[in-house]
């Protein structure tokens, strides 16, 4: 790796709404303005957030997720983004000190920051707020002294007088430097839905308004002290685990699902069917019109609901996807994979629409979250991604749910500070073909791939 000196942060709020993704997007489109190869990266499992990284910046940006990711496998694909990299903005998840559970030192923003060797710039919302902001401040570097906060920006804060108000008071109280405020621009303000934000894949962002942002930021933030104080000392230690058995993955293709309805993938988890041998063949159930010549196919997550009358219309698609598994091609879906394999799919206006057929049960969207949060499933039977007994560690998030008319795959579990808050069964296989709701990164544990890759090989 070149010698190079690299700057590396993690953007952190006091809570969740402070504003965190509106501002990395703007600091991502003015490294980029300033000439910087500049890498994006998210703490924890959101797709959202990261999709909107990569549109702003132009680099597909990463996730760093501390309980799917062992902490040497993490770390190395943290090393291996960084490669081409100048600076690398590493955007937190709700809270500085938010993790899994009570446990500041697990699965939170600031363990990451710890872990990977970086400093935390802190943002503040200014609203409504005058001296107050420094018992906040105070409080958030106190709590942990072995945690680096190099500094702190103030959200939302438009004239200069209220700005130097708040500046004053955390410099004096908390010997922190303050650099610089963020002002409110109403036109940048982020699409929303029930899931969160509208992906960026979806909304196709104009970039013209972040760029008119991101000339405000260099008005307002002072970028040279930023980048100085987020100097990356040295690059944190790190591993990959065993990679698939490249004699089963070499010469395959599998067909993977992108579109408006189907794109939460992980690039990483990508790269490493690439690294395997495997050919990547992206597809749309929306608009084409079969499946492309495959040995494998994956439907990822997404927001099959908001489109199932346009994914039911598409007739030839469901019908190319029921050959498929009938001929035993290994299908994996995930979530909105899940719910286009099923048998049919009720939307949030109580209208069903036939889907692919191919594993029994129906899907219904509600009106509130189902189950979210990280988990764990240990396979109840050899399954198409786990040995019976193994078991997988990911998250789930979703509004709908599934009525299955067979026996689940999975015994999962949803834990918090050692104790089990939740046990569910869930997962479903017919044949060549698993869909569940667990999200997963493959990183965890590479070779998982290798019975994807034996059913697919054992066709040939």
């Amino acid at each position: 790796m070149a010698a190079s000196v690299r700057q590396a942060f993690v953007l952190a709020g006091t809570s969740s709404g402070t504003g965190k993704t509106t501002v990395a997007l703007g600091l991502l489109s003015l490294f980029r303005q300033l000439g910087m190869r500049v890498q994006p990266f998210k703490v924890g499992p959101d797709y959202l957030d990261s999709g909107w990284h990569s549109a702003i910046s132009g680099t597909p940006s990463r996730n760093l997720d501390s309980f799917m990711l062992p902490a040497a496998t993490l770390n190395a694909l943290f090393r291996q983004a960084m490669r081409h990299a100048d600076v690398a903005l590493i955007e937190g998840a709700m809270g500085l000190y938010d993790g899994y559970g009570s446990d500041p030192d697990y699965c939170s923003s600031a363990a990451l920051a710890k872990q990977l060797g970086c400093p935390v710039i802190l943002l503040v919302d200014g609203k409504a707020v005058s001296t107050s902001i420094a018992a906040t401040v105070l409080g958030f570097r106190q709590f942990d002294p072995t945690l680096s906060i190099a500094g702190v920006i103030i959200n939302r804060v438009n004239s200069d007088s209220h700005y130097q108000l708040l500046k004053t008071a955390i410099e004096r109280y908390c010997g922190l430097p303050v650099l610089g405020r963020v002002p409110v621009m109403d036109d940048i303000a982020l699409p929303s839905r029930h899931l969160g934000l509208v992906s960026a894949s979806e909304s196709r962002p104009n970039l013209q308004p972040w760029r008119d942002f991101a000339a405000r930021l260099a008005r307002t933030l002072d970028i040279d002290r930023l980048l100085a104080l987020t100097r990356l000392a040295r690059m944190p230690s790190g591993e990959m685990p065993q990679l698939p058995d490249p004699a089963l993955a070499q010469g395959l293709t599998l067909a993977i699902a992108r579109d408006e309805a189907f794109h939460f993938y992980y690039p990483d988890a990508l790269d490493l069917f690439e690294h395997s041998g495997v050919r990547l063949c992206p597809f749309s159930p929306l608009h084409d019109k079969a499946l492309p010549p495959c040995d494998m196919v994956w439907f990822g997550g997404g927001y099959p609901e908001l489109y199932a009358g346009r994914l039911a219309a598409n007739r030839a698609m469901l019908d190319s996807v029921r050959a498929a598994h009938r001929r035993a091609v290994p299908v994996y879906g995930e979530c909105g994979g899940l719910m286009y394999l099923g048998d049919m799919l009720t939307d949030r206006h109580e209208q069903t629409f036939l889907m692919a057929g191919v594993l029994p049960g129906n899907s219904h969207m509600g009106e509130r979250l189902t189950r979210f949060g990280y988990c764990e499933a240990t396979a109840r039977q050899t399954t198409l991604l786990a040995e019976a007994g193994e078991t997988l560690r990911g998250h789930e998030f979703h509004y709908s749910d599934f009525t299955p008319r067979q026996s689940a795959v999975f015994d999962c579990r949803k834990t918090r500070d050692g104790a089990v808050l939740r046990n569910w069964q869930g997962g479903w296989q017919v044949g060549n073909t698993l869909g569940s709701y667990l999200h997963l990164h493959f990183a965890q544990r590479p070779t998982l791939l290798n019975r994807w890759f034996a059913a697919a090989r054992s066709r040939r």
